[in-house]
């Protein structure tokens, strides 16, 4: 890690630039291996299904100590099960409708989404962890809301914290989930997209491009001096099974290697190449053709399997009043939970390993957390 570095950061930003992408594509034709196929053993197309619905009960107890005994819902388990296999064994994602959020407070809402999402996933990822008065504190849910014009707008280093178009990602964890407290004034659309179309389709086009996202990727430490970076690939085979058919799971953060506002890619780790900046925008660009529209409402809550689905939303407008509100949980069933790829176990433990109720923390405020802002 301590070799100097050479070669230049490709001109590539967060936000994708389509010009440049056709440009750089064009470019990179020439040194191009021909007849490229795909790395050995990956699959030459992906096979398997890639919707929708509502209610609510109460409870008066420590956010940690949720669960489904604590907090049952006899009228909506059956359904919310079933839409548990459908994540991992269907469509990937679905949508309760209409939680009728204005009856409850704040911390009333949290509660509500907590225990109805016990009834997918019975463990919270932790989004951001801390030591505090000798005590670990683990934040398991994140608000997202915009913060460009608040005191902390100077550390934001994540488009999540602001009104900016945010491209096709994914989170870390099994599970993103998504509840609305309030939409914006105007925008702030929210955008699916199956990673395994994607797939195929850099499959059937661009297999060279395959080979280039699972190699190795230096990830930003973000100021880590004991481990400036980590390297891993973004994409992962695991061949089938006897029990379980064989899976591409894509993992990835754009803003990690080009940076975004106030937290600039680290200029001390080696920077991306040209093939790396192209297969970037090869994913923004074909999960954008691929992708499809969620009318995210008000009391929505929005559950999506994380393995395999991009997600993005529009930039967008707030007005007093109308200030975008989401809340996010990151879910693990452990029961339907696929196998998780070698290279990112040690990354899952961070969220899901040995989690602890008086560890658990449900803020009511939004706060950056670690890794998305300047410390």
């Amino acid at each position: 890690m301590g070799a100097t570095l050479t070669q230049m950061q490709p001109d590539i930003s967060y936000h994708p630039d389509f010009e440049k992408y056709w440009l750089r594509t064009e470019r990179l034709k020439a040194i191009r291996p021909p007849n490229s196929g795909l790395p050995a053993g990956f699959p030459e197309q992906l096979t398997g299904p890639l919707h929708i619905l509502v209610l609510i009960t109460s409870l008066n107890k420590l956010i940690g100590y949720v669960s489904q005994t604590t907090f049952p819902v006899p009228t909506l388990s059956l359904f919310l099960r079933q839409q548990a296999h459908a994540l991992f064994s269907g469509r990937g994602f679905f949508v309760l409708r209409g939680l009728p959020i204005d009856s409850y407070t704040t911390e009333e809402s949290i509660i509500i989404y907590a225990g109805i999402s016990s009834h997918i996933a019975s463990n919270w990822g932790r989004q951001d962890s801390k030591i505090i008065d000798g005590r670990k504190q683990s934040s398991m849910l994140n608000h997202l809301e915009d913060l460009s014009k608040t005191k902390v707008a100077g550390n934001t280093g994540a488009p999540a914290y602001t009104a900016d178009k945010q491209v096709f990602h994914t989170d870390a964890g099994d599970i993103v989930s998504l509840f609305c407290l309030q939409t914006a004034e105007r925008g702030g659309e929210s955008k699916l997209a199956s990673s395994w179309r994607v797939y195929n389709e850099l499959a059937r086009t661009r297999p060279d491009l395959i080979k280039t996202l699972a190699e190795d990727w230096a990830f930003d430490g973000y100021g880590n001096k004991e481990q400036p970076y980590t390297v891993r690939p973004l994409l992962h085979y695991t061949p089938a099974t006897e029990k379980n058919p064989e899976k591409v799971v894509i993992q990835y953060a754009r803003r990690g290697f080009t940076g975004f506002l106030h937290l600039p890619r680290s200029s001390n780790i080696p920077p991306i190449t040209e093939a790396q900046a192209e297969a970037l925008d090869a994913l923004h660009f074909l999960a954008e053709k691929f992708s499809v529209p969620l009318d995210f409402q008000k009391g929505d809550v929005q559950y999506v399997n994380n393995l395999s689905i991009f997600h993005a939303r529009d930039g967008f407008f707030d007005a007093p009043g109308r200030e975008r509100h989401l809340l996010r949980l990151w879910l693990r069933h452990l029961e339907l939970a696929w196998e998780t790829p070698t290279a990112l176990k040690t990354r899952w433990d961070e969220l899901y390993k040995d989690v602890t109720e008086e560890e658990q923390v449900f803020p009511h405020e939004p706060r950056i957390r670690g890794g998305a802002g300047k410390a």
